[in-house]
């Protein structure tokens, strides 16, 4: 009884290690980097900076805060919710803007031809509950 437990046991770990190999083995991947310059990089903005930082227009009227920044779920596209109106955050709508609608001038963040009255006709957004 012992021998038939100690060669099931055997046979088991030879089994295991014998399917790790062929899994590590199985399916070819490839992984496409790019090469970055870190310069440019290095002289971009943060998005812990950007989110909470006022939007202006190009009166210098502020007409909102960045409220968060969103990427679609393919990658490719950024999006910036804007708070809108209210006071201190109360009783403020929230906006999506395209990213590369916004215009980073020295430290002020602009969107050209924006209003408070434009981005009030836009439909309020709210974050998925998932």
């Amino acid at each position: 009884m012992k021998k038939t437990l100690l060669l099931a046991g055997a046979v088991m770990i030879g089994v295991a290690s014998l399917a790790a190999h062929l899994n590590a083995q199985g399916v070819q991947q490839s992984v496409q980097i790019a090469k970055v310059d870190v310069q440019t990089v290095e002289g971009g903005y943060r998005a812990s900076m950007v989110i909470g930082s006022s939007v202006v227009n190009d009166a210098d009227q502020s007409i909102g805060k960045i409220d968060d920044l969103l990427i679609t779920r393919d990658g490719k596209e950024p999006y910036a919710v804007l708070s809108i109106g209210g006071f201190l955050g109360i009783d403020a709508k929230l906006v999506v803007i395209r990213y590369d609608s916004l215009n980073f001038v020295g430290k002020k963040i602009v969107l050209p031809g924006g209003s408070k009255d434009q981005l009030n006709m836009l439909p309020a957004f709210e974050y998925s509950k998932q």
